[in-house]
């Protein structure tokens, strides 16, 4: 009740913190590759229109995991990061924020099968009232240039 969030030091707080809490706030280590020499695999996901957490960290995340495993070819085989235009935090907003992530990384981790793209759309009242595909990061969808803008069909990774 008496702290103030001003008085936080990001120099000497944050790792008192994960010294405190067993690295259970800072998950930021890109260094995956023991969780890839399992065989793990990773999808993230995050709305760019996130207003309580900047898109962009999970961008510089992603990147910082290219830089340290040593380029996006080793990358690609064991993790994707997929930006969702118009999703707010988790969800919601004016974009498509319904989709199937889950079932997207278990027919990778069991069918052996990496998504190149996710199908996605947006809900009123309960019902798609458009469609579009999530692209793994820094493709995005794109407008083939004919046919319904509301349909996913429409839209190729580019």
């Amino acid at each position: 009740p008496n702290w103030d969030f001003k008085s936080l030091n990001f120099d000497s707080d944050i790792a008192l913190v994960d010294k405190i809490e067993g690295g259970n706030v800072n998950a930021m280590d890109p260094n995956l590759k023991p969780f890839f020499a399992r065989g793990g695999k990773l999808i993230q996901y995050h709305g760019w229109a996130d207003q309580q957490i900047p898109a962009g960290s999970s961008v510089e995340y992603y990147q910082s995991v290219i830089a340290t495993l040593g380029g996006v070819n080793k990358v690609k085989e064991n993790h994707r990061l997929f930006m969702v235009p118009g999703m707010g935090h988790c969800g919601g907003g004016d974009g498509p924020a319904n989709f199937d992530m889950l079932a997207a990384l278990e027919q990778w981790v069991e069918g052996k099968k990496a998504p190149d793209q996710i199908p996605a759309a947006h809900l009123t009242g309960g019902k798609p009232d458009r469609t579009r595909i999530l692209c793994p990061y820094p493709q995005a969808a794109t407008y083939k240039g004919t046919g319904d803008a509301n349909d996913a069909a429409n839209f190729m990774c580019k």
